[in-house]
């Protein structure tokens, strides 16, 4: 399911699968998006490239069109790879960067970026 908040400049996407649920948050103010991964209790956090993920606008329209049509044209398909690396918890001053539903969704996991 995909929430979007467009006076908050977020999206909130939770994934129900299994072992494979997430919940992933755009954060369009703070320039990032979270994605806490249930099966390996952490988060995975990445700043936001404007010239690879779509607009806040954009995604409600891509989001509809997918579910509409089922196979959606468009060049703005998002994949992300994410590799293992070092980890930390956050700390305050990330929360800061991050912003307060980023900190929501991760605090007590651990951290990669």
């Amino acid at each position: 399911t995909m929430t979007i908040h467009s006076e908050e400049h977020i999206v909130d996407v939770h994934v129900r699968s299994g072992v494979y649920s997430s919940d992933t948050i755009f954060d369009y103010t703070h320039g990032y998006i979270a994605t806490r991964l249930f099966s390996r209790n952490a988060c995975f956090i990445m700043k936001i490239k404007k010239e690879l993920i779509p607009e806040l606008r954009e995604i409600g329209r891509l989001a509809f069109e997918r579910e509409t049509m089922k196979d959606v044209y468009s060049p703005n398909n998002v994949w992300a790879l994410f590799q293992a690396g070092t980890s930390r918890l956050g700390r305050f001053k990330d929360w800061i960067l991050y912003g307060k539903h980023i900190e929501k969704l991760c605090t007590g996991l651990p951290l990669y970026q």
